[in-house]
């Protein structure tokens, strides 16, 4: 059973995650705000449907904010990430009356069906990532890392990001580092339009790398790589449309 206080949180949580902008340009830096709703077992309609109503009252309200919800496919549990973005930290302090008008369907609609929450923050990293917005790619693909040397990490991922986009003209993906919390330290998230995309047969990141630079460079980076992981993680995500605020 939850506590007031475990209540009172979420119910913030959800009031200010939509204090955010997407008007920030693609190749300029900004901070994403990430939370991880996991559903309780036999209560994603009821969850689901009490967001449309919440949806519905913020745009009746007069919400200009913007939002994507994503849907986990793997792992354990019933898992939805709401992704939005801020410019700077300073969004943060800014209030949103249409949020706040719709507070008490949070608390009656949708708290009641929440297991748990994760809040996380990362910083996108424009130098490396795809230029282009996510457009109708409806799956993205993400994978962590925690790492235990990002002087190196970083280096490798820039000179590998680098070949790639000389050779194929643009970067695969986009690149964020996470800031705080225990979620990891970095992670890259690579966009497909549907299911069927990922069945095509497209050249890994290290094969690129190798046409460009041989073998042996290529077996010496992949080295140095694995040693500054600890470790790292995957999961695919399918957008909710009816539940993003776009």
């Amino acid at each position: 059973m939850k506590t007031l206080k475990s209540i009172l949180v979420a119910t913030c949580l959800l009031v200010m995650l939509p204090t955010t902008t997407q008007a920030q340009e693609e190749n300029e830096s900004f901070i994403l705000s990430l939370t991880g709703f996991t559903i309780k077992f036999g209560h994603d309609t009821n969850f689901t449907d009490g967001v449309k109503k919440w949806n519905k009252c913020y745009k009746d309200n007069g919400g200009k904010d913007t939002w994507n919800v994503w849907n986990r496919l793997q792992g354990k549990g019933n898992v939805y990430i709401l992704a939005s973005r801020m410019n700077n930290w300073a969004e943060m302090d800014k209030k949103d009356p249409a949020a706040k008008s719709c507070r008490t369907i949070a608390v009656s609609s949708i708290i009641p069906h929440i297991e748990n929450i994760e809040y996380n923050t990362a910083r996108y990293m424009p130098k490396i990532s795809k230029k282009e917005g996510l457009g109708d790619n409806t799956i993205v693909w993400v994978t962590s890392f925690k790492v235990n040397n990002s002087l190196e990490f970083n280096r490798i991922v820039n000179e590998v990001s680098s070949t790639i986009s000389k050779k194929e003209g643009g970067s695969r993906a986009y690149w964020y580092r996470y800031m705080g919390g225990e979620a990891g330290d970095y992670f890259v998230s690579s966009p497909y339009k549907d299911f069927a995309d990922l069945d095509k047969d497209v050249e890994g990141v290290w094969e690129v790398y190798e046409s460009v630079h041989g073998e042996a460079k290529t077996k010496e980076i992949r080295k140095s790589f694995s040693e500054c992981l600890d470790d790292a993680w995957s999961y695919t995500y399918t957008l909710a449309k009816d539940l993003s605020m776009n």
